[in-house]
């Protein structure tokens, strides 16, 4: 225990008195030792049908801080840890080991710092520790030292050198029907010599790197890039320096999970794609199908139909936690581009014409920092039908403060679920805005429910019907809304 002087003129019995006093203190039992004390709290933050999302929270309910923490589980046999984010992660068998970042390895007191992680399987974790010790608190467990093992026999070595064995040849390109990869490199060599008609088959596992397509399939031989949801796709970049319009280009990693450029004909199915600065980018890439992906924890957006990728279809998949760098460029998916960008990506007619997208059957939030659905200026002709937004943890930056917002025409929005919760900054459930001359017109709305959380004004909010004098937009009474501060929608519904 530390002693405060009060001054400069204490008499020499008193300072004496205090020193006796502290060493009296200083030996009593009951003294406080000032430290860190540290738990760790398990919480799933998202599930599906073969896994689920979850987090701990390292807490320090003591009065100094902590620096460094290193918290170990098991899973049971059948699942496994595919992905994690904010740690350093190791693993012996079934036993997983998450080191603190280089960021957040001090915890102060009263504080707390995290990490996540995706299970690929049901098994929730046990025996958590948290720097040895229960990650409830408590003293660290008792142990017995294994038996010791006696050394192994002495054997004489042999009177002939092993056969010398020649260096292996030279891996081919991967060719065939089927590709199966299990690493990096090899997804980088199938995907650079991919031919129409190929299948390529994902091991589960974590591939890290740059995953560039440009070759093309057809209408009738189709390229396949597919994987379990535990073969995780992450690009650690960007790196180097690229040209002023996005294109695959040496010595420049763009820092986007799956990138296909100039790659019609393409169906990705199955995978997930994380810690990215961009989910899955098409660039110039018509008929593609991504079917039944999970994309999650991307810096900006999570899945976008650019440069007149058209024809396209997304569809059975989960999009969440998106716009972690830069909440405003957080959409869940982007269809075309803004006419700020038409000089880069308006290569049909001076337009962005991703055209035809369908967005079907999937889930989009939570945490998706901007629009769950951004639909630009330019693009005509999409179907999005069946989808579930979660506004929870929209921000409202860059005026992303609604479930869908279609700047397009022609588009039919059908039986979706939309619904909003805090936290999050919400105004309206779906929007239009008309950009571009002669766009944000003609949309249809039907049988779509929303539960604005008693935050958003309208479910439907149309912001100009002169805009669109001779093809307006249709929003009919088969749509319902419940805490809505305002209603359904701002203009005259049509049965």
């Amino acid at each position: 225990m530390t002693l405060t002087p009060v001054g400069r003129t204490v008499l020499g019995a008193s300072v004496a008195a205090a020193l006796a006093i502290a060493t009296t203190l200083a030996l009593t039992p009951n003294a406080h030792a000032a430290g860190p004390v540290l738990t760790a709290a398990f919480t799933q933050s998202s599930a599906w049908g073969s896994g689920y999302a979850a987090a701990y929270t390292i807490r320090n309910g003591g009065d100094a801080a902590a620096n460094g923490w290193v918290v170990e589980f098991d899973l049971a046999a059948g699942s496994t840890v595919s992905t994690s984010w904010d740690s350093v992660r190791s693993q012996s068998g079934q036993r997983y080991r998450f080191a603190n970042a280089g960021w957040n390895g001090t915890v102060a007191p009263g504080a707390t710092q995290s990490f996540g992680f995706n299970v690929s399987g049901l098994a929730t974790p046990t025996n958590c520790t948290l720097n040895g010790a229960p990650c409830t608190g408590g003293p660290p467990p008792t142990t017995t030292p294994p038996p010791s093992t006696p050394p192994p026999p002495t054997t004489a070595p042999p009177t002939t050198p092993p056969p010398t064995t020649p260096p292996p040849p030279s891996t081919p390109p991967p060719s065939g029907p089927t590709v199966n990869v299990s690493t990096a490199a090899e997804l980088r060599s199938a995907l650079a010599t991919a031919q129409p008609g190929q299948t390529i088959r994902l091991a589960a596992g974590t591939y890290r790197g740059s995953f560039v397509a440009q070759r093309a399939g057809t209408a009738s031989a189709r390229i396949t890039l597919t994987g379990p949801r535990s073969a995780v796709l992450i690009n650690d970049g960007p790196s180097g320096s690229g040209p002023s319009c996005p294109a695959p280009t040496a010595g420049w990693d763009s820092g986007y999970g799956v990138w296909l450029f100039n790659a019609p004909y393409w169906n990705l199915t199955g995978f997930t794609v994380a810690e990215s600065k961009k989910g899955i980018m098409l660039d110039n890439s018509h008929h593609v199908t991504i079917d039944g992906v999970y994309v999650h924890h991307t810096d900006e957006e999570g899945v976008h139909f650019r440069r007149s990728s058209a024809d396209g279809i997304l569809r059975n998949s989960q999009v969440e936690y998106t716009g972690l760098v830069q909440p405003g460029y957080g959409e869940g998916v982007y269809l075309g581009s803004a006419q700020s960008n038409f000089d880069c990506h308006g290569n049909s007619g001076g337009i962005d014409r991703s055209d035809r997208v369908q967005v079907l059957d999937n889930r989009i939030g939570p945490y998706v920092t901007a629009e769950h659905l951004d639909i630009k200026e330019g693009t005509e002709g999409g179907v999005v039908r069946g989808n579930t937004f979660d506004g929870r943890g929209i921000t409202g930056q860059n005026s992303g403060d609604s479930w869908v917002d279609v700047k397009g025409n022609g588009y039919l929005f059908e039986r979706n679920t939309g619904s909003f919760s805090s936290p999050g900054t919400f105004a309206n459930g779906y929007e239009t805005h008309n950009l571009l001359t002669g766009y944000g017109c003609g949309n249809i709305w039907r049988s779509n429910t929303s539960d604005l959380g008693g935050v958003g004004r309208w479910a439907i909010n149309v912001t100009s019907t002169s805009k669109c004098p001779n093809n307006l937009n249709i929003v009919h009474t088969s749509n319902t809304v419940t805490a809505a501060q305002n209603g359904l929608t701002n203009i005259p519904t049509t049965p």
